[in-house]
């Protein structure tokens, strides 16, 4: 089931890909966005990290950032982890935070992606040499992304149309910039 805004997050209590304990509930002194991608070689999702990486110095002053993958920290560190990541990265390969916050499959938003991101492709694979490796999990899980309030409710809810999207990152300053 689908999350709205407005809404209390669901608790989350796990270790990141280097061991370190993450709870939602620790004490926050600006917003999270809780991302949540497909497994640790996707091409789209490696080209969503870098955009994120790159950018990190504009946005970190406003929110900080979880990435969530369905793989295990093996192949995270492998496939993801070899882009010097500034904010926290969890595996999640029973996909128990996936369930908890409705994150979906959808073998049209698999396929609609490769219709309307396949330069996004060509440039994450060719460009950007992220080759598609093992897979972990489902192949067609949508990405979806909450932005987390520091009283822990969802200040957006956003879930994805294909395998490839993610809420705008000028998006959550505008709706940060309006609370």
């Amino acid at each position: 089931m689908r999350l709205k805004k407005g809404q209390l997050a669901p608790k989350i209590d796990i270790e990141d890909i280097k061991n370190m304990k993450f709870t939602l509930e620790n004490e926050r002194d600006k917003p999270l966005l809780l991302s949540f991608f497909r497994y640790a070689s996707c091409p789209l999702c490696n080209l969503r990290i870098h955009e994120l990486i790159t950018n990190y110095d504009k946005y970190s002053k406003y929110f900080d950032i979880v990435a969530v993958f369905q793989s295990p920290s093996e192949a995270i560190k492998k496939y993801v982890g070899n882009q010097n990541i500034p904010f926290r990265v969890v595996p999640d390969p029973e996909r128990k935070l996936y369930r908890m916050y409705g994150v979906e499959t959808s073998w049209s938003g698999f396929f609609k992606a490769w219709v309307v991101r396949i330069v996004s492709i060509f440039k994450s694979i060719v460009i950007k040499g992220h080759l598609p490796g093992s897979i972990q999990g489902e192949i067609h899980r949508i990405p979806a992304d909450f932005l987390v309030g520091t009283n822990n409710h969802l200040i957006i809810t956003y879930y994805g149309k294909d395998i490839g999207d993610h809420i705008s990152i000028s998006e959550i300053l505008k709706e940060l910039e309006s609370e």
